[in-house]
């Protein structure tokens, strides 16, 4: 299944790099970062980012993880109502091999793409191993429930405390955002995964954290419809190369073709001349 493929394509090439600094606060950042278009993003390694997720948890510390693509910068540069939250959160992952390639043209490298696609299964590993319980939040009617079982077979152990597919509207409803904080504090898990899509899963995030401070949250888009099988990744060679997004675009015709043909190379062409130039200077930002 699809799911395999991810797994393979995860965690196993990875750069042996100095361990991030643990965070002395609950929402101090993971240093270090860099800044692409103003947007910070953490210089850490799938692998590192894991670990330190579940150190974190273990030691009682909570976080929150975002994990940006070409997109969500653009949005990040055309809304500043959406900046704060990229300075709030622990973690700020490359999801996307544009930034990647940016951050190289600039002089500030990041060693790797860090998915949410395939944080969702090196996380879910590390915390059947850890004992770290989990709860999937979002995604499309019965994704959250298919996509549980299917890590609990990859991952014996796991603990997948409760699942839970927000009713369309939910964030304008107090007494379903209510009913989304009660199962949290309810079922205690230490990991959260959010899938309802940028930016309504980190404006939830943002505001149902406060309640369970102790416990990572993720917004990890569409990647329950991924693990369940109910929307196929693009193979290995197509995710190193950059291209995973004209395999989802044939997928989903009808919601990606505007976003990527129409709003996504023209900003890629833009943001790759603009770190190319800064480059020659000593800012760390395009």
């Amino acid at each position: 299944m699809e799911h395999r493929v991810d797994a393979r394509c995860s965690v196993l090439v990875m750069e042996h790099v100095a361990d991030i600094q643990q965070p002395a606060r609950l929402n101090e950042p993971v240093e270090p970062r860099i800044r692409l278009l103003g947007m910070p993003l953490s210089v850490v390694t799938e692998r590192q980012a894991v670990r330190h997720i579940i150190d974190s948890a273990a030691a009682g510390r909570g976080g929150w993880v975002i994990t940006p693509n070409l997109d969500q910068l653009r949005l990040y540069r055309k809304n500043p109502a959406l900046r704060p939250m990229y300075e709030e959160a622990n973690l700020v992952v490359a999801d996307g091999m544009p930034l990647v390639w940016a951050s190289r043209l600039q002089k500030t490298p990041l060693p790797e793409r860090v998915a949410g696609s395939s944080m969702i299964f090196s996380l879910s590993s590390a915390a059947a191993e850890a004992q770290h319980s989990v709860f999937l939040l979002g995604g499309n009617p019965g994704a959250a429930e298919l996509a549980g079982e299917e890590l609990v077979k990859k991952y014996p152990g796991l603990r997948i405390v409760g699942t839970h597919c927000p009713e369309f509207g939910f964030e304008d409803d107090a007494a379903k955002m209510q009913r989304i904080v009660d199962l949290l504090i309810e079922k205690q898990p230490a990991i959260v995964y959010v899938c309802l899509g940028f930016p309504k899963q980190e404006k939830l995030i943002e505001r149902i954290r406060p309640a369970l401070p102790k416990a990572w949250y993720l917004g990890i888009g569409i990647s329950f419809s991924f693990v369940a099988g109910e929307i196929k990744r693009a193979p290995c060679w197509m995710q190193k190369l950059g291209l995973e997004w004209i395999h989802r675009m044939i997928q989903e015709p009808g919601r990606l073709l505007k976003r990527y043909l129409v709003h996504g190379i023209p900003f890629a062409a833009s943001l790759f001349v603009r770190a190319f130039f800064a480059r020659f200077n000593h800012r760390k930002q395009p």
